[in-house]
């Protein structure tokens, strides 16, 4: 009788700095059930100023599944290309080093890659994920709030596979580590993640999504994000030129992948639905930018929606309205209502809209910005906003 051999899913795990997460991370992933397949981790040491390294040789030396490569420093982008070097697995995934995954994650992504897989090739599949906002301890000793971002959930209410042209918006999940890959996949399709940049997991996970035979998408929520309390995550860093440049360069090369898979209905909801998702967070940045951050913004929101405009876009209607007043280059404009709609910590007054059949628009104070210099488009409220 043959005996089947055992699957091996490879776990990569970047590590530069994190000391202090480290362990929690690790033991996440160890501590996880993986049933008929076999478990590795390969930890990159990118360089770490710290003792990551030595923290992950001690979990290698007392654990035959981990095995650490020290590398330079390079970044993130290139560590993940740098285990997957060394990873030897049918199955990919990854895990950054300063978050944690949930008990039960890997059996359920697993579970559905070979349900899935039963009915044909299923090259990629999808859990959600929750965020562990700060304080990640609370005064009394108990772990603080682990919240689904209500956007993920949407994308993962139903069990189902399907091909991305089915569910465009699902290109918003852009995470490299809720995910699991065949590696076969990944390696047919020459998948690597950006190196030299940061915001790196969306260039990739669309190439992946939009190349993907079947996906499967899960509503268990299969990775834990942590959100630093001390500021240091990248994704905290958006005032600066360094950030805009970098978000800039990666959905410059997402919206490429997107029109080269020729498809306009899925090129249309991931322009306005997804591209322009996270712009609200670099509009709250207005107020105390400097011009060459201004300058940044604007040519770049011109660039990918000059011709479409933001106020087609799903963005809350009050950035719609400064995505426009950015397209229109009126600094002025766009920083007042960044500001007042910070200060205001509600959404924005409506009044009766010009049309007729009771349509409503956005009313702001003229001191804030006059709103018969702007387009009626600018104003306008969907019937869902009402």
């Amino acid at each position: 009788m043959l005996l089947r051999r055992r699957s091996l899913l490879s776990v990569v795990v970047p590590a530069y700095d994190v000391a202090a997460y480290l362990p929690a991370c690790l033991d996440s992933v160890l501590a996880q059930r993986t049933g008929r397949t076999a478990l590795e981790v390969v930890v990159v040491d990118d360089g770490s100023p710290d003792d990551s390294g030595e923290i992950a040789e001690a979990y290698a030396a007392r654990d035959a599944r981990v095995r650490v490569v020290h590398t330079d420093n390079h970044g993130l982008g290139a560590a993940r290309n740098e285990g997957l070097r060394h990873a030897r697995g049918e199955l990919l995934a990854f895990a950054d080093s300063d978050d944690v995954v949930p008990p039960g994650a890997y059996a359920a992504l697993l579970a559905a890659q070979r349900r899935s897989g039963a009915e044909g090739r299923t090259d990629l599949v999808t859990g959600s994920i929750a965020r562990w906002e700060a304080p990640h301890v609370l005064p009394d000793g108990t772990p603080g709030p682990l919240v689904e971002p209500p956007w993920m959930e949407r994308l993962h209410r139903q069990r189902r596979t399907l091909q991305i042209d089915e569910l465009p918006e699902l290109l918003g999940d852009v995470f490299a580590w809720n995910k699991l890959y065949r590696a076969a996949f990944w390696h047919e399709q020459q998948l690597t993640w950006p190196e030299g940049v940061r915001y790196e997991d969306q260039p990739c996970t669309t190439r992946a999504f939009l190349a993907a035979e079947r996906i499967a998408v899960l509503p268990e929520v299969v990775y834990h994000w942590r959100i630093r309390a001390d500021g240091s995550s990248i994704t905290q860093q958006r005032s600066s030129l360094r950030d805009l440049r970098d978000r800039w360069t990666t959905k410059r090369l997402s919206l490429a992948a997107v029109q080269a898979h020729g498809v306009p209905e899925t090129t249309t909801v991931f322009r306005d639905r997804v591209l322009a998702g996270d712009l609200h967070r670099y509009f709250a940045e207005l107020p105390g930018c400097d011009d060459a951050w201004w300058e940044l913004l604007r040519d770049g929101v011109r660039e990918m929606w000059g011709e479409r405009s933001l106020t087609r876009s799903g963005l809350l209607p009050a950035d719609r309205l400064v995505g426009w007043l950015v397209e229109q280059d009126r600094r002025d404009d766009a920083t007042a209502v960044a500001a007042y709609a910070r200060q205001l910590g509600r959404p924005l007054d409506r009044v009766p809209g010009p049309g007729p059949g009771g349509s409503l628009r956005l009313d702001l104070p003229a001191e804030v910005v006059d709103v018969g210099t702007v387009a009626t488009e600018a104003l306008a409220l969907r019937d869902t906003e009402r």
